[in-house]
Parts: C-alpha cells; sequence; structure tokens
C-alpha cells in the first residue's frame, strides 16, 4: 500500500486525507494518508521518520512550506519561483521538491469558473509567501499584467524585482490601489483568517472575479465583493482540491477528476 501523508501544525483541520482517498477510490488504488503533527522545530525529523517508514510522498502545509523548500534535494522550476514547497515526492532515496499551489489556484480559476486569465489584469492583495507561491504560475498564463498591492510597499516592489522575468508585474502600497475596475482581483492576505477587512476603494470588484485564498467560510473580503457590484466571487476550496490533485498526479502520475470531490466536501463539511 502506498503511503502518504500532510505534515503541519495545527494539522487537525486538514481536509488532505479526505481528497486523497477519494482520488484513490477513482483509479482503484489503495492507499494509506495521514496527518502528521510536527513541532514547529523539528520539521526535518519529523519528515525524515515519515519517509524512513515506507512514505512515499506527503504534502507540506502551514508553517513548513520553506522547511521543506531547504529538506527538498531536486526542486521544480514552481517551487524553486515560489521559495517554498508544499509537496514532496520519495523516489529510489531522492526527495523531489514542488510547489503545486499557484497551478492549484489557475486550474481552479480556469477549469471550475471558467475564467481566462490570458489578457486579463489581475490585482493580488498581499506579498508574503501565499502570493509568492501563485505569481509565476498565473504570469504563466500570460495575463495584460499583474498588479501587487502591500501594505508595506517595499515588499510588493521586492516580488516586482524577483519575478518580472515572467511576465508584466507591477508593486505598490495598498493605500494607493486605485478606484477602478480591474478584471480579477486576489485577496492572498491573511485578513480573512483574522475576521477583518482592509480598506479599499469603491468599484475596484465591479464586474471582476473575486477570489479569496482562505477556505471554510464566507469571509469579509468576499462579502465586500458582492456589494461591490463583483461579477464572481469565490473562496479558496477549489483551489485546495485543484493543488492536492496535482500533489497526486506528482506521486503517482494519475490525474484525478477534481469537481466531485469539490462537491463531496462542501455536503460533507457544510462549505
Amino acid at each position: 500500500m502506498n503511503k502518504f501523508g500532510v505534515i503541519g501544525n495545527p494539522i487537525d483541520h486538514s481536509l488532505s486525507p479526505m481528497i486523497h482517498h477519494e482520488f484513490a477510490k477513482e483509479f482503484d488504488i489503495e492507499i494509506s494518508y495521514e496527518k502528521i503533527l510536527s513541532p514547529v522545530e523539528a520539521f526535518n525529523l519529523t519528515a525524515e521518520k515519515f519517509i524512513s517508514t515506507g512514505g512515499i510522498g506527503f504534502n507540506i502545509t502551514l508553517p513548513f512550506k520553506i522547511n521543506a523548500y531547504s529538506f527538498s534535494k531536486d526542486l521544480t522550476e514552481d517551487a524553486k519561483a515560489a521559495g517554498a514547497v508544499n509537496t514532496i515526492k520519495v523516489d529510489n532515496n531522492k526527495i523531489y521538491g514542488e510547489n503545486t499551489d499557484g497551478k492549484g489556484l489557475v486550474n481552479d480559476l480556469e477549469k471550475n469558473l471558467k475564467q481566462t486569465l490570458q489578457d486579463k489584469e489581475i490585482l493580488i492583495i498581499g506579498a508574503g509567501g501565499a502570493t509568492r507561491g501563485i505569481l509565476k504560475p498565473i504570469l504563466d498564463k500570460n495575463p495584460e499584467k499583474i498588479l501587487i498591492a502591500n501594505r508595506t510597499k517595499e515588499k510588493s516592489l521586492r516580488l516586482v524585482n524577483e519575478f518580472s522575468e515572467y511576465g508584466k508585474v507591477c508593486g505598490f502600497g495598498i493605500d494607493q490601489i486605485k478606484s477602478k475596475p480591474v478584471d480579477i482581483v486576489i485577496n492572498a492576505t491573511s485578513t480573512s483568517i483574522d475576521g477583518t477587512m482592509l480598506n479599499l476603494p469603491k468599484g475596484l470588484c465591479e464586474g471582476a472575479v473575486c477570489y479569496d485564498l482562505m477556505y471554510g467560510s464566507v469571509t469579509p473580503f468576499m462579502k465586500w465583493a458582492l456589494k461591490d457590484s463583483a461579477l464572481v466571487v469565490s473562496d479558496g476550496l477549489g483551489m485546495l482540491v485543484e493543488q492536492a490533485a496535482l500533489s497526486f498526479e506528482f506521486w503517482l502520475g494519475k490525474k484525478p477528476v477534481t469537481l466531485p470531490v469539490i462537491n463531496l466536501i462542501k455536503e460533507t463539511v457544510g462549505l
């Protein structure tokens, strides 16, 4: 039986075991997939122990994605660009690191929400690790430009310097966001976790696709986007399932169908 898992702290809330067991059913494959709580200071020991007991692949969630980047011996281009790893595969004692977050978001936007990214003006709010993880896969779709707004303007500009080789990227402070619509707005800040809302200009979301990377509830950002006449408003559940599907494919070479799993989670967990 193929042995997989997810390492994080905290980890009880993870939906990954449910998602991956549904994927395995689709291909009639038997797998084990466990939640692994790691002490904050002991990611490497936890990962090594899992591998030593037969683990051939695992996901990584907060706060260990940068640890997993350092732990990996061979990195994909998406992982290198993100500077973080959320999926590790063990093959012939070699540790391969991948980051499926950005492609998971792109797949959710394109496949499930039926949105094209090419030639679109996209505003990403926040310039932290979540934004780093999604920038290259979005730029690979040739948008007109990506605007990065952050409380600290300098952090946005650092990302511009790092990612401008992949496409047109502009950076500025949140207080410099113009009161005019863009095509897609992505909330990549931690405000939804805190239950707070940023001070954004009215009219920004008019006719736009507004996406919150957080999943599990209707966030203050989503409520604000609806009031601001957004065309489509979504949380990040689809991204969660899509990035998991890419992890499953990275490990086993099989591409799962995702929409039934998204719908199952909505029904089962009440999202």
